[in-house]
C-alpha cells in the first residue's frame, strides 16, 4: 500500500518498533465480521470465532455475497467492522443499560452503531438515530427497518437543531466524521484524500460537534466519542479537550489479551484498535460523564403530538390483530394517511421529540387504510413486534431470491389475502394471494438488481 510519507512518519513516531507489523497488517485482507440480531437470531454460529468485546459479534471465514442472503435481507444480522463493536463493551460498562435510557446516536448512517445500541439498551429505552446528510438517511432507515425494533426513531438534522432537547439525553454517541486513517485497508480513496491539513480540519470540526451536543446531555449522563482514525489530534487530544468542558473521563476495563491499547493523557482515557493488534480495523473510543447541571427549557411536556392524530377506534381495533402485543401500542395517522404504532411507554418522550424536531420518523410503520381494506407496510413485516401467527409461506432460498427480485411467485396451493413471505422462519415481506399466484409487495427500492443466476 502506497501510504503518504507524512502519515508513515506520524505512525512510526506513534508505534515505534510496532510500525513494521502495522504496515504489514495493512497489506493483508481485511477481516469479515457480522453482528447478529438477538431478536432474530437464527444463524448457526457455533463454528464461528467470536468478536471478544461484543456478545453478538462473530467473524466469518470469508466474505459471502451478503445481498443474496435472505437472512441478511430479513435483518438477522448486520455486517459491521469488528473494532467498531467495541462500543458494546464501552456502553455496557459505563451506562445503566438495565433500565430505560434516552439515547442519541448523532452521526448514525449507515446504522451499524444504531442497531448495536438497539440490541444493547433496555427495550423501553428511546433511541434516536440522527443523520446530518440527507442522502444517507434512506440507507439508515432501511437498516433500522430491517432490525425491526419499535423504540427507535430516525431523524435528519444538524447538531444545532437539537436545541429543543437540551438536557434530554442520558447518553449521546458521537461517531464523528474523521480523516479515515483506520479505513485505509478497506478504502483506497481514504488514502488518496489524507493530508495533515485534513487532520487539522477534522479535529476542529469534531470539537464544534462535541461542543454543540454537550448541552443535550443531562447531568450524570454519558458522552461516547469515537473515530475510525489513529492520530492524537482527533482522538486523545480531543478527548482531553472534552474534560475542559465539564466532563470527566471514564475508564473502561479491557483484558490485555484483546489487544486494545489504552491511551492515557492527563488522566484522560482512550482506547485504540490497531489492525496488527486486533482482528479488525483502526478505531478509537472514549467515554465521558457530564458533571454540570443542565437548564432544560422544556419545563412541561406538550399535551400531544403536533404531527400525527389518533386513528379512529374502529381502525385501532382492526390494527390490533397485526401485532403480538397490541395493548403495548397506541395508533396514529400521519398527514400522508400512513398509520404508525407508538409504544405507550414512550409516548411522553416522543411527544417532546415531535415538538423539538422537524425531520423525523418514529414508531412502527403499520401501513395504510384504503376504504375498508388495510395495506400493511414492509416495515411491519420486518418488525420484531409483528404477530407471528399471521398467515405466511416458507420459501426456499431460490424462491426468496426471486421474491427479492420482485417477481410474482406461483404456488402449489390456492391462497387468498395477505401472506408473510418467510425464510428459515424469518419474515421477508408481504405477498398477497390471488389464487395459485401471489403478488409481490416488496417495495421497489428494496429490489435486488444484481444478476442472481450465477450465484444460484
Amino acid at each position: 500500500m502506497n501510504l503518504p510519507q507524512a502519515f508513515r512518519e506520524r505512525m512510526q513516531a506513534q508505534l515505534g518498533a510496532e510500525y513494521a507489523a502495522f504496515e504489514a497488517a495493512l497489506a493483508q485482507e481485511a477481516p469479515v465480521s457480522i453482528r447478529v440480531n438477538p431478536r432474530k437470531n437464527t444463524l448457526p454460529t457455533d463454528s464461528l470465532d467470536r468478536v471478544p468485546w461484543c456478545a453478538d459479534g462473530y467473524y466469518l471465514p470469508e466474505r459471502p455475497v451478503f445481498t443474496l442472503d435472505p437472512l441478511f435481507q430479513a435483518g438477522a444480522y448486520y455486517v459491521q467492522e469488528a473494532s467498531s463493536m467495541l462500543l458494546s463493551e464501552a456502553i455496557r460498562q459505563t451506562a445503566k443499560v438495565d433500565r430505560p435510557l434516552r439515547v442519541l446516536d448523532l452521526c448514525a448512517a449507515p446504522g451499524g452503531k444504531s442497531t448495536l445500541l438497539a440490541s444493547v439498551l433496555h427495550p423501553d429505552s428511546l433511541l434516536i438515530c440522527n443523520e446530518v446528510i440527507r442522502s444517507r438517511v434512506p440507507v439508515l432507515r432501511e437498516n433500522i427497518d430491517k432490525w425491526g425494533y419499535p423504540n427507535v426513531a430516525v431523524s435528519n438534522h444538524d447538531p444545532e437543531d437539537f436545541v429543543g432537547l437540551t438536557g434530554f439525553f442520558d447518553v449521546v454517541v458521537v461517531d464523528a466524521p474523521c480523516s479515515g486513517e483506520g479505513l485505509f485497508r478497506k478504502d483506497p480513496d481514504a488514502v488518496k484524500e489524507w493530508s495533515e491539513g485534513n487532520v487539522d480540519l477534522c479535529s476542529a470540526r469534531q470539537k464544534r460537534i462535541l461542543s454543540t451536543v454537550a448541552s443535550l446531555i443531562d447531568r450524570g449522563g454519558l458522552l461516547i466519542y469515537s473515530t475510525c482514525t489513529y492520530n492524537d489530534e482527533e482522538n486523545i487530544e480531543n478527548a482531553r479537550w472534552l474534560t475542559e468542558q465539564k466532563f470527566t473521563s471514564q475508564r473502561v476495563t479491557l483484558p490485555a489479551e484483546w489487544g486494545v491499547v489504552e491511551k492515557i493523557q492527563d488522566g484522560v482515557y482512550g482506547y485504540q484498535c490497531y489492525p496488527h493488534r486486533v482482528r479488525g480495523e483502526g478505531f478509537f473510543i472514549s467515554v465521558f460523564q457530564k458533571q454540570t447541571e443542565v437548564y432544560n427549557s422544556q419545563k412541561h411536556t406538550p399535551k400531544g403530538f403536533k404531527s400525527i392524530k389518533p386513528v379512529h377506534a374502529k381502525q385501532a381495533k382492526a390494527l390490533a390483530e397485526w401485532l403480538v402485543n397490541p395493548q403495548a401500542f397506541s395508533y396514529w395517522q400521519k398527514p400522508n394517511q400512513e398509520v404508525i404504532a407508538v409504544p405507550v411507554v414512550l409516548e411522553k418522550e416522543l411527544i417532546t421529540v415531535d415538538l423539538a424536531l422537524r425531520n423525523k420518523g418514529f414508531g412502527i410503520e403499520m401501513g395504510m387504510f384504503k376504504g375498508n381494506d388495510f395495506i400493511p407496510s414492509h416495515a411491519l413485516a420486518l418488525s420484531t413486534v409483528v404477530n407471528p401467527d399471521l398467515p405466511g409461506i416458507e420459501l426456499s432460498r431460490e424462491e426468496a431470491l426471486r421474491y427479492f427480485k420482485k417477481e410474482n411467485l406461483v404456488l402449489n396451493e390456492q391462497t387468498r389475502g395477505w401472506l408473510l413471505a418467510r425464510y428459515q422462519g424469518l419474515n421477508l415481506g408481504w405477498m398477497k394471494g390471488v389464487g395459485n399466484r401471489v403478488n409481490n409487495y416488496l417495495p421497489k427500492d428494496w429490489r435486488i438488481r444484481m444478476d442472481i443466476k450465477e450465484y444460484a
